[in-house]
């Protein structure tokens, strides 16, 4: 064969095999591009499953799941935020959140805002008022007698009667809880029924001083006494309350119901003794239990009124009929006074004593949460009223208060100390004013 012809038949064979090889990598880029179209319409074809629906989440697994868990809704396919903040089934840890009675605007949004107002304006009065009376009896050296240091008790138990309870009573009208739990529900009920006691016995002890003072041969109203006196009168006064007061201890229990609907707890304190008690002492409360109302209205509500209105006619009676003006127009203004505290106690303890005979006695449907709030609100204000009356009334501790007041605003409007020509500061002389004995206005007031 001729060396031509054997490179023709060489070419033809490359170029067959070339056609070939072409061929068959086209088919196999058709088979692929056609699987691939099939795999994009069966995915198109399939049912899209939403996200946070039951048939995604169930294929989760369960052991992934923490808590606080997601509740989704069966219309939205949302998590529902409110069962999330308030189902405290989901998680032993995970409790419900307080109440707050402050937000969003409301009926009861409006009365919790009242209350808070007027608690804040109760506070504010009766601190700085209660505190400027115990400062000026303190500091005063013509005030160590047993009128001022009994009215100086008065007031250091009106102070802490508001400084302690009032928080408390607030903070349960708002949210529903009560602070310190079952231990302000007996500490506070005491503090308020001491208070009660320790007012009424100072009342009588104000009464019979007034009448020891007009009997006496002593020419000045109100005596400077020693300390082991003053003492001995105001301890018989805060022993004897402290005392009485101690039933309302072993009476009161803090009791927890939950809200079906939001799952909130709420508090309330009961007058329910405890079962677990002594026998003799379960029957003890018992008893003062059933007899409460009658002792509030016998010993904190009659007693304090005859008693003072008893010793007022005396005074008067008495003092009409002596023949030293000065001294008998001193006595009857401070009989006055103790009458002025009679009747603000009165008044501010009286809606407790009608709210127990309405509940005792008639079949009305009051809500006794409500009036539980008014009476201690009327006992808060009676704390606030009273040192005001005393600072208006009496004038010795009014004429205090303005003297301490003047003193705190020179000090802060003090002027600089003056200089002479040479430059040197003068040291200015304080005024000495001749001492008068008959003036006894000189002798009140806090040393400033």
């Amino acid at each position: 064969m001729k060396p031509s012809s054997v490179l023709f038949h060489s070419f033809l064979f490359l170029i067959f095999f070339h056609f070939s090889n072409i061929k068959n990598s086209v088919c196999r880029e058709g088979s692929l591009r056609s699987d691939a179209v099939q795999k994009v319409k069966q995915a198109a074809d399939k049912p899209r499953v939403r996200r946070g629906s039951e048939r995604e989440g169930s294929k989760k697994d369960a052991g992934n799941l923490v808590y606080p868990r997601l509740i989704f809704s069966p219309t939205t396919g949302l998590p529902d935020v409110n069962r999330m903040q308030n189902d405290s089934s989901q998680s032993p840890t995970w409790g419900p959140s307080l109440k707050n009675s402050l937000y969003p605007l409301s009926e009861n949004s409006l009365s919790a805002y009242g209350v808070l107002v007027l608690s804040l304006v109760v506070f504010a009065v009766g601190i700085v008022g209660n505190l400027s009376i115990m400062c000026i009896v303190w500091h005063s050296m013509s005030m160590k007698s047993a009128w001022d240091s009994i009215l100086a008790g008065v007031a250091l138990w009106d102070f802490l009667l508001l400084f302690f309870c009032l928080p408390v009573v607030v903070f349960q009208e708002i949210t529903h809880r009560r602070l310190l739990g079952d231990l302000s529900c007996r500490i506070v009920p005491y503090m308020e029924v001491s208070s009660l006691g320790v007012t009424t016995f100072s009342l009588c002890a104000l009464g019979i001083d007034r009448f020891q003072s007009i009997t006496s041969s002593q020419v000045s109203p109100r005596p400077v006494e020693p300390c082991q006196s003053i003492l001995g009168k105001v301890s018989v006064i805060w022993i004897g309350s402290l005392t009485l007061a101690l039933p309302e201890i072993l009476l009161w229990q803090l009791s927890q119901e939950r809200s079906p609907v939001s799952g909130i707890i709420s508090d309330s304190c009961l007058m329910h003794p405890s079962p677990d008690q002594l026998p003799a002492l379960h029957s003890l409360v018992l008893t003062y239990k059933h007899a409460r109302m009658w002792w509030f209205l016998g010993c904190y509500f009659c007693l304090p009124l005859l008693f003072t209105m008893t010793s007022l006619l005396v005074t008067l009676r008495i003092v009409g009929n002596t023949k030293n003006m000065k001294n008998s127009q001193c006595h009857r203004q401070l009989s006055w006074i103790v009458a002025g505290l009679a009747i603000v106690y009165g008044v501010c303890i009286l809606p407790e004593n009608i709210t127990n005979i309405l509940v005792a006695y008639t079949s009305l449907d009051l809500p006794e949460n409500l009036l539980t709030l008014i009476t201690q609100f009327f006992l808060f204000l009676k704390s606030a009223v009273t040192p005001v009356l005393l600072l208006c009334v009496s004038k010795p501790l009014g004429q205090a208060f303005l003297d301490c007041c003047c003193c705190c605003c020179d000090e802060e409007a003090k002027p600089a100390p003056a200089c002479n020509a040479d430059g040197n500061s003068v040291r200015s002389e304080p005024i000495n004013l001749p001492y008068s004995a008959n003036d006894s206005a000189l002798q009140l007031g806090t040393p400033c």
